[in-house]
């Protein structure tokens, strides 16, 4: 890696760890011009951009082409370290399918009926979604199946679940607290509360990422919007939310900046990086 230039070392961060929807993508799925030049002025300075997704890498190497096609990104909630230059996972985790289908089990004893999506692992991986399941990205290909049991044919790094009635934060909290050690239970976005590997969060990519690049996580500012955003603050240096940020996130950021639509990351990084 190359050294970080005089400005980036006077600067506080030497990484710039970013989620991608609500946070640096607008409602729309593209990025903002003001939000790309924030980004060539990290770059510029020496700093590094990180991406720390939830999005599979099959769904995040399009907009890696547009941030500028190299580099690393924290992909699945933390279960995947991709090398985008590569088109390679140099990291991966999957979801075993029996603790999967266990997990399921008990919530769906709780709740009633669920709707199940899945991410396949791998850099080609499918999202698959039975029969009742609503994508909450219209924009993001996935293959409709026949039956709960034809999601399961490859490994899959995450399980995602709708329910009919509850909302997010009620079937969020109802998996919690049956789940136990199965699965870690995220909430990444409106209609997008997902089971991943026991352990795997995005701080632990993101401290796979940060080893890798040989920085630190008092040299990283992190941004979010959502609860599987915490882990990523509790491990940052700093922490940013957004003004559309979900509570529980903005109650343990230490700034909290404005919209995803009115560029707030890039107001941050003006700031830092001038």
């Amino acid at each position: 890696m190359a050294a970080p230039t005089a400005y980036a070392a006077r600067c506080a961060y030497s990484l710039v760890a970013t989620d991608l929807d609500g946070t640096l993508l607008r409602g729309d799925d593209t990025f903002s011009d003001r939000s790309l030049h924030a980004l060539a002025r990290v770059a510029a300075a020496g700093a590094r951009h990180l991406v720390v997704t939830g999005r599979p890498a099959p769904r995040v190497r399009p907009l890696l082409d547009i941030l500028g096609g190299g580099g690393l990104a924290v992909c699945g909630q933390g279960a995947q370290l991709y090398d985008a230059g590569a088109d390679r996972l140099l990291w991966s985790v999957t979801l075993d399918r029996d603790l999967a289908e266990t997990a399921l089990g008990k919530i769906e004893a709780e709740v009633g009926e669920v709707y199940v999506a899945v991410d396949q692992d791998g850099v080609d991986g499918l999202t698959l979604i039975e029969p009742g399941y609503l994508m909450p990205h219209p924009t993001l290909p996935a293959l409709r199946v026949g039956a709960r049991d034809d999601l399961w044919c490859e490994p899959i790094s995450k399980v995602l679940l709708r329910h009919p009635t509850l909302s997010d934060d009620e079937l969020a909290a109802t998996a919690r607290s049956v789940v136990g050690s199965l699965a870690t239970v995220t909430m990444s976005g409106p209609g997008t509360v997902e089971l991943q590997p026991c352990g795997v969060t995005k701080a632990t990519g993101l401290a796979l990422a940060a080893e890798h690049l040989g920085l630190r996580p008092q040299d990283t500012i992190a941004f979010g919007d959502m609860p599987n955003d915490i882990p990523m603050f509790d491990w940052a240096g700093r922490g940013v939310a957004m003004a559309n940020a979900h509570p529980e996130l903005k109650a343990v950021a230490d700034e909290v900046t404005t919209s995803n639509e009115d560029d707030g990351v890039a107001v941050v990084l003006e700031g830092l990086f001038p």
